[in-house]
């Protein structure tokens, strides 16, 4: 830890030999209200309903979280296609009739195609998250997918069609898990990909307590409801070590991430290298318990350091219903932030990182505080409109769809927000004012950031309970220049994730991260888009690989997709 705290107060220092001052003239060619997002689902041939739990009451916290979304380009294509996972119902169904995660191929038209029975991904279960990453190097994006009851790891074969192989890669459990978030990363930078994966509760639907019986019975502004997780035995968090042969071994336990005699409800998982010493660290989002942050120690173990940072608690000492979770610069001083979605009569938190070892949450003097009643699942940092300045993202939905039956300030289904970044530390809220796709009322759950038509700006996947999903098309974003970035490791892992991207343009600098998993439980694109205002070039774009190899590229042009293969100190 002292070397933590040490190396964190020399990185200002550092800082000012090699970089462009912080802030840059906020140039932007659109106003806010001249980029617009546009819900395409339906157009698109997104027809996959959502099935999670009861539509009009709830009777266990089982049937609350809904499913997670996925960005990712499965067959090399370049362009992105969309995994939507799905859920089940207490009454079960019939094995022919069961709802089932759902993969949809782009078409490179603007429309999708279901491919989900011929790419072998039928499945049904209490589907929870998503989660991509290379993790055999074979060039093909693998996925895996958190249950309530038994995770499943699926091999890309390279052909289209995606192979089971949790058993084999040793992730089966004997046990049932509520898996939540998850994330691939390289945390001993040996170029294979590891796996981190929440869990929510120890938690048996056979012996667990109806809601409304006479002595299992909560209250939400008067109305009986099924209880929160206080009370229950938390799940383990577990890090399974890649074994370069295909499969993986549990090392939580000597990895420090086994927090004995201690619960968290672990739900959202953010992976970054918070403290800019060159190993990935884990932010978890926890509900209605302290957050984690697990600190990459260098030598194959992990500190919980969320205490110690200022990002255990919110700025009032307060635990929270923590649901997902944003990565992101948004002042752009060269150090990852975060952003957390909370429980509704709360605000979303976003802890500032100060570059010295913590964390302040900003979030009242950024503008966030505004908003109570809405319930936050997704949150996402994206540069909606090319200026250069990250943006903030949420999806909402509640839990309860009891109370719209009552007359309340609450509604289940809720609509989007979107916060316009001012690039001086504060944000806009502009949700009303960009279009009619934000303002649907759903109950969303988990969201994925991706430019899905290639056109350069970053539309938005949502997946929705017991609902449609959401495919928002962003409209006008690209009037201003912009950069997309994909790595291909060598040395480092084939994804390249861990990745730090740095372009400097003018007197003005950007930071990214190659990154898997964040939002609730769901997989963004893992090419980097950066808005570049009205630069219509780099100067220069720096790219430090997991490997720990730097390589500059110079006068890169803007407004086209970049491909950089580690060590070959050109992009094509």
């Amino acid at each position: 830890m002292a070397r933590f705290l040490g190396y964190l107060k020399l990185l200002p220092l550092l800082a000012l030999l090699f970089l462009w001052p912080l802030h840059g003239e906020h140039k932007s060619v659109p106003r806010s209200g001249t980029v617009r997002f546009v819900d395409v689902a339906s157009s698109a041939g997104l027809n996959a309903p959502n099935t999670y739990g009861g539509v009009t009451k709830k009777k266990y916290i089982l049937e609350k979280s809904g499913g997670g979304a996925a960005f990712f380009d499965y067959d090399n294509d370049g362009y992105l296609d969309i995994l939507l996972v799905n859920g089940s119902r207490l009454e079960g169904f019939d094995s022919k009739e069961a709802p089932s995660n759902y993969l949809f191929h782009n078409n490179h038209d603007g429309t999708f195609t279901d491919v989900t029975e011929k790419a072998g991904l039928k499945h049904s279960g209490w589907g929870q998250g998503v989660c991509v990453g290379d993790y055999d190097n074979d060039g093909f994006e693998d996925l895996f997918v958190t249950y309530y009851g038994h995770n499943v790891l699926y091999h890309n074969r390279g052909d289209g069609t995606f192979e089971d192989v949790t058993k084999k890669a040793g992730l089966d459990s004997k046990e049932t898990r509520w898996g939540t978030g998850c994330a691939f990363l390289d945390y001993n930078k040996d170029g294979w990909l590891d796996l981190f994966v929440a869990n929510y509760l120890d938690f048996d639907l056979q012996t667990a307590p109806l809601a409304g019986s006479s002595y299992y019975t909560c209250h939400w502004k008067g109305m009986p409801v099924y209880c929160g997780p206080r009370g229950l035995k938390g799940g383990q968090n577990i890090l399974y070590r890649n074994n370069g042969d295909g499969t993986f071994t549990d090392v939580s336990a000597g990895a420090g991430i086994l927090k004995k005699g201690e619960d968290h409800f672990a739900l959202g998982v953010g992976i970054s290298d918070f403290d800019n010493d060159g190993w990935p660290d884990i932010f978890v989002s926890c509900d209605s318990t302290p957050n984690i942050l697990f600190h990459n120690n260098g030598n194959g173990t992990f500190s919980d350091i969320a205490l110690l940072t200022g990002v255990a608690y919110n700025g009032d000492g307060s635990e929270q219903a923590g649901m997902g979770v944003g990565i992101g610069d948004y002042d752009r001083d060269g150090f990852f932030d975060i952003i957390k979605a909370n429980f509704s009569d709360d605000t979303p938190t976003l802890y500032h990182n100060e570059g010295d070892g913590s964390f302040t949450d900003r979030t009242i003097q950024a503008g966030l505080g505004l908003h109570t009643h809405f319930l936050g699942w997704a949150p996402g940092f994206i540069d909606y409109d090319n200026d250069g300045w990250p943006d903030i993202f949420i999806a909402n939905g509640h839990v309860y769809p009891e109370i719209d039956a009552h007359s309340t300030d609450t509604t289940f289904r809720e609509r989007k927000l979107l916060y316009r970044n001012l690039g001086n530390g504060t944000f806009e809220d502009v949700s009303t004012q960009t279009g009619p796709g934000l303002l649907i009322k759903k109950s969303s759950r988990g969201a994925a950031f991706g430019d899905y038509d290639n056109d350069g700006n970053v539309d938005i996947l949502v997946n929705n309970m017991n609902d449609l999903p959401s495919l928002l098309r962003n409209e006008g974003g690209n009037q201003n220049h912009w950069l997309t970035v994909k790595t291909i490791g060598t040395r480092s892992n084939r994804d390249g994730i861990g990745t730090r991207i740095t372009i400097f343009y003018g007197h003005q600098h950007q930071t990214d991260e190659v990154r898997s998993g964040s939002s609730w439980a769901s997989q963004s694109d893992l090419r980097v888009h950066f808005g570049l205002g009205s630069a219509d070039k780099v100067d220069r774009l720096e790219i430090r690989w997991p490997s720990g190899l730097t390589e500059n590229f110079y006068n890169v042009a803007a407004n086209q997709f970049l491909v950089v293969r580690e060590g070959e100190q050109k992009g094509h």
